[in-house]
Order: C-alpha cells, then sequence, then structure tokens
C-alpha cells in the first residue's frame, strides 16, 4: 500500500489545521468564533495524526496528537487534552521512547490534577514499561511502578497495588537491594495467607522473601523460614520451604553437591524462573566463596 499517499494527506491536514489555529487567533477570529476555529483545528490535527499512523511515521503522528492536546489545554479542556498527550506516548513509543515518557508524564499531571488517580496508576506503568524495554533504565522503572502502587492503594485498588509492588521486588532483589524486596515479599504474603483465593500463593511469596534473606545472612533465612512457618502453617508442607531447609543444611555443612542436587530436583517437577534461578545461583556462589576460604 503507498504509504506516501497517506503522509501528503496528513501534511495537508497539518496545514488546514495551521490555518485555523492562525485565523483564531487574528482579531476578526477571536470576535467570529476562535473557540470554534480552535476546536476544528483540534479535530484536523487528530486526523493529520491518524493518517501520519497509517503511513507508519510515528513521529510526526506524536507530535500532531501533541499540537492537538496543547490547543485542548489552551481551551480548559482537560480530559481531551489528557487522551491526545495518551496518543501522542503511545505513538511516540515506536519512535522516540523519551518523548513517549515526556507526553505519558503530561497526562499524569492532568489526571492527577483532576482526581483520576487509577487512570495514573495505569500511564506510570505504561512509562515504567518504557524504561524496562526501551531505555533499559531499572531505577527510573521501579519509581514508576511505586507511584502507580501509591496512587491504587490510594484508590483502594490492592490487587493492582501489590502486582506493581511485586514487580518492585523483582527488581529490587537483583539490584541487591535485599531489604526491600524481603519487605515486599512478606508483605503480600501476609494479605495472600489471609485470602481464600489468594491463599496458594503466599508460599511464592514466602519463599522468595526466604531466598532474599538467604543472600544477606543463612542465620537471617532460617528464622525467617520459622516465623513464615508460624503466621502460614501450610507453608512448612509446600515443596519451596523444604527446599529452603535443604539448601539451608547443604549451605551448613559446605556441600555445593548436595545444594545443586536439591535444586535440581525442584526444577525437574516445577521448572525455576529467571529470577530464581539466579537467587539461587547468587547462594551457591557464596558456598563456594566460604569453601574456598576454608582452603
Amino acid at each position: 500500500m503507498d504509504n506516501s499517499g497517506k503522509e501528503k494527506e496528513a501534511l495537508a491536514l497539518l496545514a488546514e489545521a495551521e490555518k485555523k489555529v492562525k485565523s483564531s487567533q487574528s482579531f476578526l477570529g477571536t470576535l467570529f468564533g476562535g473557540s470554534s476555529k480552535l476546536e476544528e483545528a483540534c479535530d484536523i490535527y487528530a486526523r493529520a495524526a491518524n493518517m501520519f499512523k497509517m503511513a507508519k511515521n510515528w513521529s510526526a503522528a506524536g507530535n500532531a496528537f501533541s499540537q492537538a492536546a496543547r490547543l485542548h489545554l489552551q481551551m480548559q479542556s482537560k480530559h481531551d487534552a489528557a487522551t491526545n498527550f495518551i496518543d501522542a506516548g503511545n505513538a511516540f513509543k515506536k519512535a522516540d521512547p523519551q518523548e513517549a515518557i515526556n507526553c505519558l508524564n503530561r497526562a499524569i499531571e492532568i489526571y492527577t490534577d483532576m482526581g483520576r488517580f487509577t487512570i495514573a496508576a495505569k500511564h506510570h506503568i505504561s512509562i515504567a514499561e518504557v524504561y524496562e524495554t526501551e531505555l533499559v533504565d531499572i531505577d527510573k522503572a521501579i519509581a514508576h511502578y511505586e507511584q502507580a502502587a501509591d496512587y491504587y492503594k490510594g484508590e483502594e485498588s490492592t490487587s493492582s497495588a501489590n502486582k506493581c509492588l511485586l514487580k518492585v521486588a523483582t527488581y529490587a532483589a537483583q539490584l541487591e537491594q535485599y531489604p526491600k524486596a524481603i519487605e515486599i515479599y512478606e508483605q503480600i504474603g501476609t494479605y495472600a495467607m489471609d485470602s481464600t483465593l489468594l491463599k496458594y500463593s503466599a508460599k511464592d511469596h514466602f519463599f522468595k522473601a526466604a531466598l532474599c534473606h538467604f543472600c544477606v545472612d543463612m542465620l537471617n533465612a532460617k528464622l525467617a523460614v520459622q516465623k513464615y512457618e508460624e503466621m502460614f502453617p501450610a507453608f512448612s508442607d509446600s515443596r519451596e520451604c523444604k527446599l529452603v531447609k535443604k539448601l539451608l543444611d547443604a549451605f551448613e555443612e559446605q556441600n555445593v553437591d548436595a545444594y545443586t542436587d536439591s535444586v535440581k530436583e525442584f526444577d525437574s517437577i516445577s521448572r525455576l524462573d529467571q529470577w530464581l534461578t539466579t537467587m539461587l545461583l547468587r547462594i551457591k556462589k557464596t558456598i563456594q566463596e566460604d569453601e574456598s576460604d576454608l582452603r
């Protein structure tokens, strides 16, 4: 399909929109319905943006949506402005991640100003995802997931908040910020064990918290496991709890082979994901280092 035709149409629409904006600013324009001309210009910018999208010119689409958003702000149509900033952000995601974040942030400012915190939280997640995948800035991704979680909590959306916090914990542990990860896993584990629907997932959260403790200190991990068993007796019977206990024994005996065998046995029944593998390897390394220290 010929995209250049779409682009020509889009450019013609941009010129038309600019003309409307200019005539609305002239003396006569302000006398004769300047604001209706601005509204028309907004619609034309949005049409141009959609043409650019069809032509896969994402930057131009983003710019046209941004123009429409700014005009909406001029006319005090906050909701429409925010919608256009989101459209702009989504277009820029494909061409200019940093500009996408700028547009999404503008929309978030408008939504928080309007008291629409759930929508603001959703867009903080979008920004976090751009930082995760495009810009690979994990600290900033964490900050946006935390902000989203705060807004969700304020709106009593605990399960949405917890989803964001689990992302924070995953990354915090990878960055060796263990106390932060432990606090989140324990908090969500405690929340889950009191819920009939989520009870089954509590063991996973306590398992991850125990591994984070283990990365810091073996004794910490031992005490943590005892605490989780007291709080949540079902944890004692879980394969996860049994694995941590076997690993603690192997660690005490400085037995790398026993450690490796226990992990392999667990993995043969329930596959270990990337995060668990990383944590278990970190702990294994400390056994090997302790072994070489003793020699």
